[in-house]
C-alpha cells in the first residue's frame, strides 16, 4: 500500500504526483485521541444501554429464582471477561480497526470476513441503533403523554433528530464524540450507583427477604434446564458491546497498553453494576412485581425515591442517548475498515481533510439507521440475526487458536493461556446448540440472511474484470462523494504496514485532484 492517496491519471507515475502523494500521505490520517478513560467509556457505554434500567427481567424469568438469576449474571460476566481477554490478545496482535471483522478476515479469509461485515451492515447495527434511538424518544416523550402512549410518528421523528444530531457531533470531531460518550457513561453509572446505594440502604433497614438463601433459591416456577440455558443466553446478550473498543484500535492512544487495560477495568465494573443493581431491585420488589413491571428502574424509583422518582426515566433517556452515540462511533469504524479492505465502496474508507473523521462512513451508518426507522419489522430482524452475531464471537475466538497454530512465532504483546479461549468456546457452543434446538426456524432465517452475502461477495469483491462502464460509474460517484464530503483516503498507519490492500482500493484510491487536496489540507491532522 502506498503512503497516501494515489492520483488516478495518465501521469500517475510522474515525480510530481509522487511528491504530492507523499505530502498528502503524511498529512491526513485518523487521529489517536482515545485515551484510557474514553476507551473505558466506549466499552461501558455500549454494554450498559437501557436494558438494566428497563427490563432486566429476561434472566430472572427464565432462571426461576432470584438466587439462580444472580448466579447467571455473575457467570455470564466472567465468561464475557474471558471473551474480552481473548479479544485483547487479538487486538494487539492484529492492531487494526474493525474488530472481529478484521480478525476473521485475516485468519479465515475474505469471504468469512465479508459475511461478518454483511450481516452487520445489512441488519445488526442499523436495527440496534434504531431501537436504542426509539427507546430514547419514548422516555423523553412519555411525560408529555401521561395517560397514553406517545404517537408513533412523534417517536420516530425524535429518534431521527437524535441520530442526526449525534452523527453531526461524530462528523465534527473525534474529541467531541468521545467527550459526549464519557459524559453520558458517567451519567448512567451515577444513576446505577444511586440504585445500588438505595439497595444498600434497604438492606440496612432489614429489607433483604429475597436475598436470604432459603428464599433466594425458592423457585416461583419449576426449574427447567432449557429455561436456565435461555437465562444464560439472555445474560450473554445483556453484556453485548464488550468487543466494541476493538473496532477503533487505530484511534487509541498507545493501544498495546490501553486496549487491555480498558477491557480489564470495564468488564469487571459492568459485572459489578449488573449484579448489585439486580440485588437492589429485589430489596424493593418481589420477583412477581419485577416481572410485571415494564420499566423496572422506574418502578424502583417510584417505590423508594418519592418526589425524586423522575430521576429514573431521565437516566434511561440519558443512557440510551449515550448508547446511540457509542454505537454510531464504533459501527462507522467497522464500515470504514471494511471499505479499506475493498469489501465496501472505497468512499467509505476516506476521512475529512481537516477534521480527520470518517464522514462518509458516518453518513452511511446514519442513513441506514434512518431507513430502518421507516420499517416496522426491525424487532423481528434483531431476533433473526442475534444468533448470527453471537456465532461470530465464537468464530473469532476460535481464530485465536488457529492463529496460534498457523503462526506460533508471531509477535504477541499479550499472550494468554489457550485454556481461556477453550473455556469460552465450550460455553459458546453450549448456548449455540441450545439456540438451534429451541428456535431452529429463527436461527435458520438468520443464517439465510447471512448467506445472501455470498453472491454479493463474488460479484462485488471477488470478480475483478467488471465492465468498464461500471468502473467508470463507480469512480465518478466516488469523485462526487469526495467533493461533497471533502474527504481523501488517509495515510496508512505504520503499525499496519503489512496489511494487504483491498482490490477495489487498489483500483481507486482517491480521484480528488492534487489542487483540491492542497487547498483542503490542514495542519490539524
Amino acid at each position: 500500500m502506498t503512503n497516501g492517496p494515489r492520483q488516478r491519471s495518465s501521469t500517475a507515475g510522474s515525480g510530481q504526483d509522487a511528491a504530492a502523494e507523499k505530502e498528502m500521505g503524511g498529512g491526513v490520517a485518523l487521529k489517536k485521541e482515545i485515551g484510557l478513560v474514553s476507551a473505558c467509556g466506549i466499552i461501558v457505554g455500549n454494554i450498559i444501554g437501557s436494558g438494566i434500567f428497563v427490563s432486566p427481567k429476561g434472566v430472572l424469568e427464565n432462571a426461576s429464582s432470584v438466587g439462580v438469576a444472580l448466579v447467571v449474571w455473575i457467570i455470564t460476566g466472567v465468561i464475557t471477561a474471558i471473551g474480552a481477554l481473548c479479544y485483547a490478545e487479538l487486538g494487539v496482535t492484529i492492531p487494526k480497526s474493525g474488530g472481529d471483522y478484521s480478525y476473521v478476515k485475516d485468519i479465515f479469509g475474505g469471504l468469512a470476513g465479508f459475511l461478518r461485515l454483511w450481516i452487520a451492515v445489512l441488519v445488526i447495527y442499523p436495527t440496534n441503533q434504531a431501537v436504542i434511538a426509539l427507546t430514547f424518544s419514548n422516555y423523553v416523550l412519555q411525560p408529555l403523554f401521561p395517560t397514553c402512549f406517545p404517537p408513533e410518528s412523534g417517536l420516530r421523528l425524535l429518534a431521527a433528530v437524535c441520530l442526526l444530531l449525534l452523527t453531526w457531533v461524530n462528523c465534527s470531531s473525534v474529541r467531541w464524540a468521545t467527550r459526549v460518550q464519557d459524559f453520558f457513561t458517567a451519567g448512567k453509572l451515577l444513576a446505577l450507583g444511586l440504585i445500588i446505594i438505595m439497595g444498600i440502604v434497604q438492606i440496612c433497614k432489614g429489607e433483604y427477604y429475597w436475598l436470604e438463601p432459603t428464599n433466594a433459591f425458592e423457585p416461583f416456577q419449576d426449574y427447567d434446564v432449557g429455561f436456565i440455558a435461555l437465562a444464560f443466553l439472555q445474560g450473554s446478550f445483556a453484556y453485548g458491546g464488550w468487543n466494541f473498543l476493538n473496532y477503533v484500535t487505530e484511534e487509541l492512544v498507545d493501544p498495546y497498553v490501553n486496549l487491555p487495560r480498558a477491557i480489564f477495568i470495564s468488564i469487571p465494573l459492568v459485572t459489578f453494576v449488573y449484579v448489585f443493581a439486580n440485588i437492589a431491585y429485589v430489596t424493593a420488589m418481589s420477583p412477581q412485581e419485577l416481572l410485571a413491571s415494564n420499566a423496572v428502574a422506574v418502578t424502583f424509583g417510584e417505590k423508594l425515591l418519592g418526589v425524586m422518582a423522575w430521576i429514573m426515566p431521565i437516566s434511561v433517556a440519558l443512557s440510551t442517548f449515550g448508547g446511540v452515540n457509542g454505537s454510531l462511533f464504533t459501527s462507522s469504524r467497522l464500515f470504514f475498515a471494511g471499505a479499506r479492505e475493498g469489501h465496501l465502496p472505497s468512499l467509505l474508507a476516506m476521512i475529512h481533510v481537516k477534521r480527520c473523521t470518517p464522514i462518509p462512513a458516518l453518513l452511511f451508518t446514519c442513513l441506514s439507521t434512518l431507513l430502518m426507522l421507516c420499517t416496522s419489522d426491525m424487532y423481528t430482524l434483531i431476533n433473526y440475526v442475534g444468533f448470527i452475531n453471537y456465532l461470530f464471537y465464537g468464530v473469532t475466538v476460535a481464530g485465536q487458536i488457529v492463529l496460534r497454530i498457523k503462526q506460533p512465532n508471531m509477535h504477541r504483546p499479550i499472550k494468554i493461556s489457550l485454556i481461556w479461549p477453550v473455556i469460552y468456546l465450550i460455553f459458546w457452543a453450549f448456548l449455540l446448540i441450545f439456540s438451534l434446538y429451541s428456535e431452529p426456524v429463527v436461527c435458520g432465517i438468520g443464517l439465510a440472511i447471512m448467506l445472501t452475502g455470498v453472491p454479493v461477495y463474488f460479484l462485488g469483491v471477488y470478480w475483478d474484470n467488471k465492465p468498464q462502464c461500471f468502473n467508470g460509474f463507480v469512480n465518478k460517484m466516488t469523485y462526487l462523494g469526495q467533493k461533497f464530503c471533502v474527504v481523501v483516503y488517509p495515510a496508512e498507519s505504520r503499525s499496519s504496514g503489512n496489511e494487504e490492500e483491498g482490490e477495489e482500493m487498489k483500483e481507486a484510491r482517491s480521484p480528488l485532484s492534487t489542487e483540491d487536496r492542497s487547498i483542503h489540507k490542514s495542519a490539524d491532522c
